[in-house]
């Protein structure tokens, strides 16, 4: 061995031990800050006793000290992975969180990745460095370091390198050839430039990101959540983040991120989740769910609102106090132009609509027993005894219910002459009888934008709610007021001398802090109310969303400020977005941001090639991107007679997974083929699973529909009958090019006919 390469290595020795003792240090500094906080945490749980506020203030700093030590617990695992060297001498290391060493000034210990003095971690290269001479990837398993990789951006150095174009590509690419694990993992350690600009973007407006299969979207997407609630802590701790989804399966497959992240306060949903009390778990056709998207149906659901506002034929009659009263046609007519005049929302425009005919009734008991002998206050008495009678309330909610937007919307789908007269302007026949369902059926995803609408269309009359709120809030004042006199009669605080407790707070505010306080995260509370209004929205798979859909994020965000994630080559929804114009003209115009991501980091070079040239027969103008790496992994496709596939094909998933070892592999195939093969192919294969349950991504096999597999990856896919995804609807080419790039090493295609045309010409 020649001398040259001892004193390398002799280098590298105490390169290695010196970072070992660094990191030494900072997971001290880690077991003092759990420690310190796990005894105030107890300290604060034996306090259980003393006036509200004091038991408020407890609960809220419970909360605190509970989510410290899970960001402290979060983060332990690979806190530290990074270093700069800069040319000053200074040195840097990079974490997940910020750590400073309090016996020296607070000199920062580690650098929170989304600190600004943390950025040229991710952007310096050779030709524009930012001051930086060397960048350190260190490789670490828990508390032990294993390895690190040196890039030495400054070219006149002695230890001269050179510039690939990507930081840490040793790193990178490692971090891409590891197994997958069936949950996803952050990227923190490895973000590329053109990621991190987007990531730290600033939060104004709408962002739109386009991106093709395996450019990392989803990570940038929820790395850029965890920067924001980072940077813009003060507003967006009160308003909360929402990250929206497509299906429950992807948000199990991401939920680990932001919390290695150090970040739990966001909301994850899909948008059939966002409805308050609704699971949202049946099935229905994708033609079906497109109708249901249509913006068209704000219309249909706007006239089946005005079809429950009635007015009598002729007359009703009712009985009053043994009397015959009529409720009258031109009355009932008059009322509600009245109410509708308002544009009050239905159940709160009900109350207009009653005021006025209880005001007619009375004029017809008035008149009977004459209007001479009666004054102001016998009148008020007979609409009260009016208001009070069963029977005449009982009359007047037939012509104009209190309503719900479940009870409307399960009415409205199962009864074809209301849904016909709702309809007549906007449907065909064939499109109606699409919608029809039994009552009572299980909600769908498509129905919660239905709801949300609905909601708005009707509100809710909550005048004997806001009442008692108001008592409550008379009571809490009248008990602030008490405990202030109380703390003013204290001897030691009502020394001159000192501040009085009324210098700094009055009763006001004082039940203002009991009354909001509360151990929930704003994205607990925003979970429980559907007006919630969230300070950032962030949307993955962007383009399958619906026109109704896209109305309920814009409620949960009046600001606009949004990042929408997506590809619309991917779009598979019948309803979903062909052009990001289309989606955002309505509602910010051309006031939009664009970002692409260029780079696939996922799609091996030999699987892009054949996602590529499908994507040249589809109806996009968009390239390919390019893939950072090859496998030496050729796919391969295999035909085999539709008959056949329950005998052969769990061998063919069998031989795929001994070539993955301990990775995952996911069987994708047409949603009708795995209700028909998928039970028997489990069962064939004790290691494989048919998919959707939380839990179901875990394990080394999955079945999955190409719907379900979308915003997922593993490190083989097989592929089943292509050309049945192909020419299942429309967008069949954009759901066969998803399946595709789900893979990070291998891909297999099974057929039972002939293949589509962009995947023959890749394996002729």
């Amino acid at each position: 061995m020649s001398d040259a390469r001892v004193d390398r290595e002799a280098v590298r020795e105490e390169e290695m031990a010196a970072e070992q003792r660094y990191l030494n240090v900072l997971y001290g500094k880690l077991d003092d800050l759990r420690t310190e906080t796990t005894q105030r945490l107890k300290a604060t749980l034996r306090d259980s006793g003393g006036p509200p506020q004091a038991r408020t203030e407890r609960d809220i700093s419970t909360r605190m000290y509970t989510d410290k030590l899970n960001q402290l617990s979060s983060v332990e695992h690979g806190m530290c992975f990074g270093r700069l060297d800069l040319d000053g001498g200074e040195t840097f290391h990079i974490g997940r969180i910020g750590l400073f060493d309090e016996d020296n000034e607070y000199e920062p210990l580690l650098l929170d990745w989304r600190a600004p003095a943390a950025r040229p971690f991710y952007l310096a290269t050779a030709a524009a460095r930012d001051g930086v001479r060397r960048r350190r990837h260190l490789k670490t398993s828990w508390r032990k370091v294993l390895d690190y990789e040196d890039e030495i951006l400054d070219l006149d150095a002695a230890e001269q390198g050179s510039d690939l174009g990507l930081a840490g590509e040793a790193t990178l690419l490692a971090r891409l050839d590891a197994r997958r694990t069936g949950q996803m993992q952050d990227i923190v350690s490895t973000i590329q430039a053109e990621q991190d600009r987007i990531i730290r973007a600033g939060m104004n407006g709408v962002l739109v990101v386009q991106g093709a299969p395996g450019t990392g979207k989803t990570a940038v997407a929820l790395h850029r959540a965890a920067y924001l609630l980072y940077t813009f802590r003060e507003q967006l701790s009160k308003r909360g983040v929402l990250v929206v989804g497509p299906n429950p399966t992807f948000l199990h497959y991401i939920g680990q991120v932001l919390p290695s992240l150090g970040e739990t306060g966001v909301l994850l949903s899909t948008v059939g989740g966002l409805y308050p009390g609704i699971t949202a778990t049946g099935a229905e056709s994708a033609r079906t769910a497109e109708i249901k998207g249509r913006l068209s149906m704000t219309d249909v659901l706007t006239a089946a609102v005005r079809d429950r506002q009635q007015v009598p034929r002729d007359h009703v009659e009712v009985t009053f106090d043994r009397e015959s009263l009529q409720l009258k046609r031109k009355d009932a007519t008059a009322a509600r132009t009245r109410a509708r005049r308002t544009r009050r929302p239905h159940n709160l425009a009900r109350r207009v609509f009653q005021d006025e005919m209880f005001k007619a009734l009375t004029l017809q008991v008035g008149e009977r027993l004459g209007l001479d002998l009666l004054d102001r206050r016998d009148l008020d008495e007979i609409n009260v005894e009016l208001r009070a009678d069963p029977e005449v309330t009982r009359a007047l909610d037939e012509l104009w219910p209190e309503l719900t937007p479940q009870h409307l919307l399960d009415e409205l789908l199962s009864s074809p002459e209301r849904l016909a007269t709702a309809t007549a302007k906007v449907l065909d026949d064939a499109e109606r009888d699409a919608l029809l369902r039994p009552a009572g059926a299980p909600w769908t995803p498509a129905d919660v934008p239905l709801l949300d609408e609905l909601a708005e269309l009707l509100g809710e009359d909550d005048a004997a709610e806001r009442a008692e709120r108001e008592r409550q809030e008379r009571e809490e004042l009248a008990y602030a007021q008490g405990v202030l006199h109380i703390m003013e009669q204290d001897e030691e605080i009502a020394d001159e001398e000192r501040l009085r407790v009324s210098d700094v707070l009055d009763a006001e505010l004082l039940a203002e802090r009991f009354r909001t306080s509360s151990d929930l995260t704003a994205a607990e509370r925003a979970a429980e109310d559907r007006t919630w209004t969230f300070g950032h929205v962030i949307v993955d798979e962007a383009q399958e969303l619906s026109e109704m859909a896209w109305r309920v994020l814009m409620r949960r965000c009046p600001s606009r400020s949004m990042t929408l994630v997506g590809d619309v080559a991917q779009t598979g929804a019948l309803g979903g977005a062909s052009s990001w114009d289309d989606v955002l003209d309505r509602y910010v115009q051309d006031r939009w941001k664009l970002a692409e991501l260029t780079v696939n980091y996922r799609t091996p070079s030999e699987i892009m090639d054949v996602a590529a040239e499908l994507l040249s027969d589809m109806d996009t103008e968009l390239e390919p991107p390019k893939s950072v790496r090859s496998t030496g992994n050729l796919p391969w496709a295999q035909q085999i007679a539709r008959e056949d596939l329950n005998t052969e094909l769990p061998q063919l998933v069998s031989e795929e997974l001994d070539e993955v070892a301990d990775g995952r592999l996911a069987v994708l195939m047409p949603a009708d083929l795995l209700a028909e093969i998928g039970p028997g192919l489990a069962e064939a294969l004790p290691e494989a699973v048919v998919g959707t349950r939380p839990d179901d991504l875990e394990s080394p096999a999955v079945l999955l529909t190409v719907d379900e597999a979308k915003g997922l990856e593993f490190d083989s896919v097989l592929l089943v009958a292509p050309e049945v995804v192909a020419e299942s609807s429309d967008r069949g080419l954009n759901d066969l090019y998803v399946a595709l790039t789900r893979a990070t090493q291998r891909l297999g295609i099974v057929h039972c006919g002939d293949l589509p045309p962009g995947l023959a010409r890749s394996f002729e």
